[in-house]
C-alpha cells in the first residue's frame, strides 16, 4: 500500500479534529477554516516527462522491464517530495515544480549500478526513494534538470540471520513493519520504533541516521549497523566486516547519514536482540520540565536505565501530546495538573524488566517524580505513531503545525531550550501569528540528550513563506546554543546551510571530494546535504 500523496500513512486512520479543539485553535491561536480546499489527486497539472526516449529505453533495458520505469502522472506525484508541513502544503496546492521525470524500480543490486551508469550517460539525476518519510527536503535535489526516484520497494528481503552472532541482513526497500516481522519469526527484534516506523524502510533508517523511541534501550539505528554494502556510480562499496575494527577509519560512517549523496544503499547488516518477554510503561509527573529532566539525566548517567525515557514539558503535557490519540477524546478537555509528564518502560527478561523498573522507580522518586502508573504509559505506547495523522487533522482545520528537533549536552539542554523556544514565539508572534510551542526529551544519552519542538500556529496568508523566518530563527538558535541541527531527521536541503556551519569549510571540502571520487558527474542526490559545487 502507498502513503497517502497529500498527507501522512493509511487515509482510513485519519480522524477529523472534534469541534471542541478547532473551537481552542480558533479562540486562542485565531485559526481559521481554509479558504480554498486542496487539489485532488487527478486535478494536479502534471508536465510531461522530460526523460528523452534514449534514457527511457536506455533505463528499461537494464530493468528488462518497461513496467519497472513509470512515467504515468499519479506515480510521479506519488514520489514528490517528503512529508515535512511545506511539503504537504505545496502538493495540497498542486504544486509539482519539482516532479521527478520518471520512478525507476530497481530489483537487485545489479540492477542499481546499470540504473546508475545509464543516468550518469544521459545527465539524469537519481534521488533514491524509500518509505518517502523525509521531513528536511530530502527528496528534492536543488540541481536544475531531470532526475528520477530510484524506488527501493522491490528490494525488500531478509537476506540472513546469523543467531550464534546475532545479525541480520536486509535490503534497503523493507519496510520497518515487515522487518519486524520476518525476525519475529526468528525470535529476534530490531527494537528500532521511530514515529516514522509504519512507513520508513531499512534503508532509509540507515541513510539518515534515524533513532527510535527505544533508543534508551536499543540504541540508534547507526549503533546497530555492522556493515553496508552500497552501490555508486564507480561500483559497489562493502564496508563492515567485524563487530569492531583498528583497521583505519570507519567508512560504514561516511555512508550513515549520508541521505543518498554518495551511493545508493543496498543492503544493510544489523545488530538484532531477542523478543523481550516483558514490556512494561508507566507514567511520572515532575513540577517541572527543569525537575524532570535532572531525574532523566539520573538514569541515563548512572541508571538503571530503562528501554523508552522521554519527558515532555509543561505546555505539551498540558495539551496532552504525549498521548496524541487522546487528543479530543472525552477527557481531553479537562484540565489536566500542572507539571509535566515523563514515560519510563521496560523491556527484556520478566525478571529483568522487573528489577529496572523498581531500581528506576526509587531514582525517580528521589528526584521529585510522582508514580502515574501503567495508564499513561500504555496510551503512549498505543499513540505512538499518531502524531503525523494528528498535523493532518491540524493541516485540514485550517492550522500549521510543524516539527524540529536537536540534541545537545547536559549542561546546554536548559538555556538551549528556552532560546529556541523564545525564537520560535517571537519570530511567528511578530508575524502576527503567535503560537503554542511544544517540547520533549525522547532520546538520551550519558552526555546529553534530545530536544523535540512541535509547533502550531494559525497558517499566515502564505503559510509556507509564513513559516520561513520562524525556521531560520530556530536554526540560528540552535548553533548559536551549542546544539546540532539535526538529531535524527537528517539534513536535505532544509537543514543544510546550519550543517555547513556545523562542520565548517574543511569539513564541507572532504566530504565534497569524497562525493567527487564516488560520483563525479554529481548525479546523486544533488544539493542534499552539501551545496552543489
Amino acid at each position: 500500500m502507498d502513503m497517502l500523496w497529500s498527507g501522512w500513512g493509511d487515509p482510513a486512520k485519519a480522524a477529523p479534529l472534534p469541534d471542541t479543539v478547532i473551537g481552542l485553535l480558533r479562540d486562542l491561536l485565531g485559526v481559521k477554516p481554509r479558504s480554498i480546499e486542496p487539489v485532488a489527486l487527478g486535478e494536479i497539472s502534471v508536465p510531461e516527462p522530460a526523460l528523452g526516449s534514449g534514457a527511457h529505453q536506455a533505463l528499461a533495458e537494464c530493468l528488462a522491464d518497461t513496467a519497472y520505469v513509470r512515467t504515468d502522472a499519479e506515480a510521479r506525484v506519488r514520489h514528490t517530495r517528503g512529508k515535512s508541513t511545506p511539503d504537504l502544503l505545496r502538493i495540497r496546492a498542486g504544486e509539482v515544480d519539482d516532479i521527478p521525470a520518471a520512478v525507476v524500480l530497481p530489483g537487485s543490486h545489479e540492477d542499481v549500478l546499470a540504473v546508475l551508469r545509464v543516468c550518469a550517460e544521459h545527465g539524469l539525476s537519481v534521488v533514491p526513494f524509500g518509505g518517502g518519510t523525509s521531513v528536511v527536503g530530502g527528496l528534492a535535489p536543488d540541481r536544475p534538470g531531470s532526475f528520477v526516484a530510484l524506488d527501493l520497494r522491490r528490494l525488500d528481503a531478509l537476506l540472513s540471520l546469523d543467531e550464534v552472532s546475532r545479525t541480520a541482513t536486509l535490503q534497503p526497500g523493507l519496510r520497518a513493519p515487515e522487518a519486524e516481522a520476518l525476525l519475529a519469526e526468528r525470535g529476534f527484534t530490531l527494537g528500532h520504533f521511530p514515529q516514522s516506523y509504519e512507513w520508513a524502510t531499512i534503508g532509509g533508517f540507515a541513510a539518515a541516521r534515524s533513532s527510535g523511541q527505544a533508543s534508551a534501550g536499543y540504541g540508534r539505528f547507526d549503533e546497530m549497523v555492522l556493515g553496508l554494502t552500497v552501490a555508486t556510480p564507480e561500483g559497489t562499496l562493502d564496508v563492515g566486516r567485524a563487530p569492531r575494527s583498528a583497521a583505519g577509519p570507519d567508512l560504514r560512517q561516511l555512508v550513515l547519514g549520508s541521505e543518498g549523496a554518495f551511493g545508493v544503499i543496498t543492503s544493510v547488516t544489523v545488530r538484532i536482540r531477542p523478543l523481550p518477554e516483558s514490556k512494561v510503561y508507566e507514567g511520572w509527573r515532575f513540577p517541572t520540565f527543569e525537575a524532570g529532566a535532572a531525574a532523566l539525566r539520573r538514569l541515563a548517567q548512572d541508571g538503571p536505565r530503562p528501554t523508552v525515557l522521554r519527558l515532555s514539558d509543561e505546555t505539551e503535557t498540558l495539551i496532552g501530546l504525549a498521548q496524541p490519540d487522546a487528543i479530543g477524546g472525552a477527557d481531553s478537555t479537562t484540565p489536566q495538573p500542572a507539571g509535566c509528564v515523563a514515560i519510563a518502560g521496560f523491556e527484556g527478561t520478566a525478571e529483568d524488566t522487573a528489577s529496572r523498573q523498581a531500581q528506576a522507580r526509587a531514582v525517580l522518586r528521589a528526584c521529585g517524580g510522582e508514580l502515574l502508573g501503567e495508564e499513561p504509559g500504555e496510551r503512549w505506547a498505543h499513540g505512538r505513531y499518531s502524531a503525523p495523522y494528528l498535523r493532518d487533522s491540524l493541516l485540514d482545520a485550517g492550522a500549521f503545525a510543524e516539527t524540529l528537533e536537536t540534541a545537545a549536552f547536559w549542561s546546554r539542554i536548559p538555556a538551549l531550550y528556552d532560546s529556541v523556544r523564545q525564537a520560535l514565539t517571537t519570530t511567528l508572534t511578530e508575524a502576527g501569528t503567535p503560537p503554542l510551542v511544544m517540547c520533549h526529551i525522547s532520546h538520551v544519552y550519558d552526555t546529553g540528550a534530545s530536544l523535540y519542538f512541535t509547533v502550531v500556529s494559525a497558517q499566515g496568508e502564505d503559510p509556507v513563506a509564513h513559516w520561513a523566518p520562524a525556521k531560520q530563527a530556530a536554526g540560528d538558535a540552535i548553533i548559536a546554543g551549542g546544539g546540532t541541527i539535526s538529531h535524527h531527521h537528517g539534513v536535505g536541503t532544509d537543514h543544510r546551510d546550519w550543517y555547513t556551519q556545523e562542520i565548517g569549510p574543511l569539513g564541507v571540502e572532504i566530504l565534497q571530494a569524497v562525493k567527487a571520487r564516488l560520483d563525479p558527474a554529481g548525479i546523486l542526490n544533488p544539493g542534499i546535504l552539501l551545496p552543489t559545487r
